[in-house]
C-alpha cells in the first residue's frame, strides 16, 4: 500500500482476513512450524482459482520453501480476453517499498551513521514544523513504525484516482517529497509522537530524505546498491516518474468508486510516492528479498531484532514493527509481511521468521473486496502451514 485509503485500513483488513483464515476451517493447532509438505501445485492452483472466483480479474502467486518453488496464476492478463498471466510478470508492489527503505535505515544504524532515536529535526532541520507538528519530538523509529502522528497527505492525492476521471487527471503527477511533507504539516498531528499508531506514507517519504541526509546519495541509489544489486533482484526497479511497466506484465485495473466499473490503470507514474511505494518487482524477486531479510542476510541480529519488535495498532493481535507487520497463522506460526496497494495492483505476502518459507501474491483488481482478501489470506495460511484448501 502506498496510500492512506488503502494504508491503515488495508493493513487492518489484511490482519482481519488472516484471522478469518486461521479460525474458519483451520486444522487443529500443532507445533509452531511451517511445512510445505502438504502444499503442492494443485493446492496452490485451487487457492488461486478461489481468489479469481471471488472477483479478481487476475492473480499470480509464488511459494518458496526448502522443498522447492511453486508458481501459478489464475484469471486473465487482459480484461475481456483469455490471455495467460505470466508467472513472473512485473507489478507495482506499493508499500513493500517501505520494507526496503526500513532495511536501509537499519543498515545505516548498524554502521553508526544514524540512530533510530535521532529526531527528525536533527536530520532534516526545519522540515517538520507548524500546526502543532514538531520534528524535535519525532524520531526515526517513530517514522518506521508509524507512530509519528503525522497526517497522511499522500492519501488525499491517491483518493482522487479512485475514479476513471481522477485517474486520467493525476496518472502522470509529479511532486517533490518535501512538498508532500509541507501538505502534511498543514494539518495538525493526529496524536503526540509515540502515543499511538496510525499508518502514514509521509513517514517513509521522510525516511527516504533521512537516508539522503545520512549518505549524501538518493534513497534510490542506496536501495539499489545495498539491496537490489547484492541480492541480484534483476527484475526489481525504482522507476521514478516513468509510468511504464517492464515486460512481461499484465494489465491492471481499478474499480471506479462511483460506477463500480473496472478501468485500466496500467499506465501510472508513482515517482511522487517515492520511498513510500514506487517500486516495481516480480514474485520471484520479492520472495528473494523477504527470505534474505528474515534469514539474516541483510541485517545484523541486533538490527533484525529491532525490526521485528512490534507495537500494537489498535486492536488485539495486530502489531507492526519497523517496516513490517506481524501475524499469527492457524498452525501457530508467526509470519511477517507488508501488504501493498497501488491503483491497479494489490500485493500480499508472508514469510516465516527464519526466512525459509515465503508466499507472494499479486492481484490485478484494486482496491479489492473483503472476499478476495479472505481468499488470499487462506492461500497464505494454507501454504505456510502446509495444508490444502480441502484439509
Amino acid at each position: 500500500m502506498i496510500m492512506k485509503s488503502v494504508g491503515w485500513r488495508r493493513f487492518h483488513a489484511v490482519v482481519a482476513s488472516a484471522a478469518v483464515a486461521a479460525s474458519v476451517g483451520a486444522p487443529a493447532v500443532g507445533p509452531a512450524h511451517a511445512s510445505s509438505s502438504g502444499y503442492d501445485q494443485a493446492a496452490l492452483q485451487a487457492d488461486l482459482d478461489a481468489i479469481r472466483d471471488a472477483g479478481t480479474l487476475g492473480v499470480q502467486a509464488r511459494v518458496v520453501s526448502p522443498g522447492g518453488d511453486l508458481a501459478a496464476a489464475s484469471g486473465t492478463a487482459v480484461r475481456g480476453r483469455d490471455v495467460p498471466i505470466p508467472l513472473d510478470g512485473h507489478f507495482r508492489m506499493g508499500s513493500n517499498t517501505k520494507t526496503f527503505v526500513a532495511a536501509v535505515i537499519l543498515q545505516l544504524e548498524a554502521e553508526g551513521r544514524l540512530s533510530l532515536d535521532d529526531s527528525v529535526e536533527r536530520r532534516l532541520p526545519g522540515l517538520v514544523r507548524g500546526n502543532g507538528n514538531d520534528g524535535r519530538a519525532i524520531t526515526i523509529r517513530h517514522l518506521l513504525q508509524h507512530t509519528s502522528g503525522l497526517y497522511d497527505s499522500v492519501g488525499d492525492i491517491e483518493k482522487k484516482m479512485h475514479t476513471e476521471r481522477g485517474y486520467r487527471t493525476y496518472r502522470f503527477l509529479r511532486m517533490n517529497p518535501r512538498r508532500l511533507v509541507a501538505l502534511s504539516t498543514g494539518h495538525r498531528p493526529l496524536f503526540a509522537p509515540g502515543s499511538r499508531w496510525s499508518y502514514s506514507n509521509i513517514n517513509y517519504l521522510l525516511a527516504g530524505l533521512v537516508i539522503e541526509q545520512a549518505t549524501g546519495n538518493s534513497w534510490r541509489k542506496e536501495v539499489k546498491r545495498r539491496i537490489i544489486t547484492p541480492l541480484r533482484l534483476r527484475n526489481t526497479t525504482l522507476p521514478g516518474d516513468s509510468p511504464l511497466l517492464p515486460e512481461p506484465h499484465v494489465q491492471s485495473y481499478t474499480q471506479d468508486a462511483k460506477t463500480s466499473r473496472p478501468f485500466r490503470t496500467t499506465l501510472l507514474s508513482l515517482g511522487w510516492a517515492g520511498a513510500a511505494g514506487e517500486a516495481v518487482t516480480t514474485t520471484g524477486d520479492l520472495s528473494r528479498f523477504w527470505r534474505a531479510l528474515l534469514g539474516g542476510k541483510l541485517l545484523p541480529p541486533q538490527q533484525l531484532k529491532k525490526m521485528t519488535t512490534t507495537v500494537p495498532v489498535g486492536a488485539p493481535g495486530r502489531e507492526f514493527g519497523l517496516g513490517m507487520a506481524k501475524q499469527q497463522l492457524s498452525c501457530g506460526v508467526t509470519a511477517w509481511s507488508h501488504p501493498g496497494g497501488t491503483p491497479g495492483f494489490i500485493t500480499d505476502n508472508a514469510v516465516t521468521r527464519d526466512g525459509r518459507t515465503s508466499v507472494i501474491v499479486s492481484r490485478t483488481t484494486y482496491p479489492g473486496t473483503q472476499e478476495q482478501g479472505q481468499a488470499t489470506a487462506r492461500l497464505i495460511d494454507n501454504a505456510l502451514c502446509g495444508t490444502s484448501p480441502t484439509d
